[in-house]
């Protein structure tokens, strides 16, 4: 028979965050700092709300755009956080996760050919998608020596006649960068420039340290009606397993994305809604202690990589330190693989993000601080043989 899969998947290799995953899995007495999944379990009011959803019998579908209540309870939410408005009827939609929002969002927007610039090192999924969608992802390569940060200059070097948005993921996975609101204003006035749109992944916004504050691109001056906003509760609340994300956008993108949504999900699963409004309307003093337990893990983490010659720069956000292999003489894969193999400490290849993470690794510091004490006091071993 002939090869019927497309050149567009054939084209994408596996995630390099799933190897590694896979690889520990099968292995005994691994610490695995690989996987960006919060340790805690859901908060107990949150998990309430979504039982008594179920006794309610809310088992069937909801609307395409999500429970009303989500909606209004999400848009209040981001008015009172960040002061930007959105009319849950119209500019806001439910989904599963993050990831049906990216993809529903290129989806939308992307004709075939439509290039999309995506500063790297960058989530796994952005370029991807970009690629199914039928579109080209066009990389900009951000360094260590700029805290990772992208830069306007560096975005309108890249602008064609085919350019159609600009991908951002502040906080960052996976270096843990923040972008400081001068670069994203500069940014917006590029976006506005060229009148293209902003892709906003701010899925880790509430994991910010340091007296960091985060910024919310489509509060920014002219920004929210050419900025599509993509959060959800999986990170902050600690649901990754309830699978409830949004985007919020202008109604006509909206619309777009609504119709794609309607054919491939119908919905995200209704007592996972529940349980979000819990979140959104009595989680703050939840989100802070985990903000605290992971700020007192960050820095372990940082000062404990820096100490093994592991250099690694001040990450402000989400829960991931970055630090570069150099002086363990290996490559980023040959370090993860070597590392796992002698010391049963599962990283992640920072290539795995692109070719500007070549020479670096990627740790959550998602686990318990005892579990990264006992890594840190391996990865010394390690570093004494290699380093």
């Amino acid at each position: 028979m002939r090869n019927f899969i497309s050149q567009r998947v054939n084209a994408v290799p596996p995630s390099g965050i799933r190897k590694f995953f896979d690889i520990a899995a099968s292995m005994k007495d691994v610490i695995s700092l690989g996987i960006g999944e919060p340790d805690f379990v859901t908060p107990q009011p949150f998990i309430e709300a979504g039982i008594a959803s179920l006794r309610r019998g809310e088992t069937g579908y909801t609307s395409n755009n999500g429970t009303i209540q989500l909606r209004r309870a999400l848009a209040t939410h981001l008015e009172k956080t960040y002061g930007v408005s959105y009319n849950p009827d119209t500019e806001i939609l439910i989904t599963v996760g993050v990831s049906e929002a990216l993809y529903l969002t290129y989806s939308a927007i992307c004709d075939f050919g439509d290039e999309i610039i995506v500063p790297q090192p960058a989530f796994v999924s952005y370029a991807p998608e970009v690629i199914f969608a039928g579109g080209v992802a066009v990389p900009i390569d951000c360094r260590v020596e700029d805290d990772f940060q992208v830069t306007a200059a560096q975005i309108e070097a890249k602008i064609t006649p085919k350019t159609k948005a600009i991908m951002l993921g502040y906080p960052n996975n996976p270096t843990g960068a923040v972008l400081s609101a001068q670069n994203l204003i500069e940014i917006g006035k590029v976006a506005q420039k060229h009148d293209l749109l902003v892709i906003s992944d701010e899925i880790y916004d509430r994991l910010v340290y340091g007296g960091w504050k985060h910024v919310c691109v489509p509060a920014l001056p002219g920004l929210k009606d050419r900025t599509v906003l993509m959060g959800g509760f999986s990170k902050d609340y600690a649901m990754t397993g309830w699978r409830v994300g949004y985007m919020c956008a202008d109604a006509e993108i909206i619309a777009a994305a609504r119709k794609v949504h309607q054919y491939t999900i119908m919905s995200a699963p209704t007592m996972s809604q529940a349980a979000s409004v819990a979140a959104l309307e009595t989680g703050e003093e939840h989100v802070l202690k985990m903000v605290h337990e992971y700020d007192r893990r960050r820095k372990l983490v940082v000062s404990g990589l820096n100490s093994l010659g592991l250099d690694c720069f001040e990450p402000k956000g989400a829960f991931y330190a970055f630090p570069s292999v150099k002086k363990s003489g290996m490559g980023d894969e040959e370090f993860c693989d070597t590392l796992l193999k002698e010391e049963q400490v599962a990283v992640i290849p920072g290539s795995a993000f692109g070719d500007a993470g070549k020479g670096f690794v990627r740790l959550a510091y998602a686990q318990s601080y005892e579990k990264i004490e006992k890594a840190l006091e391996r990865m010394q071993r390690f570093m004494q043989r290699h380093g």
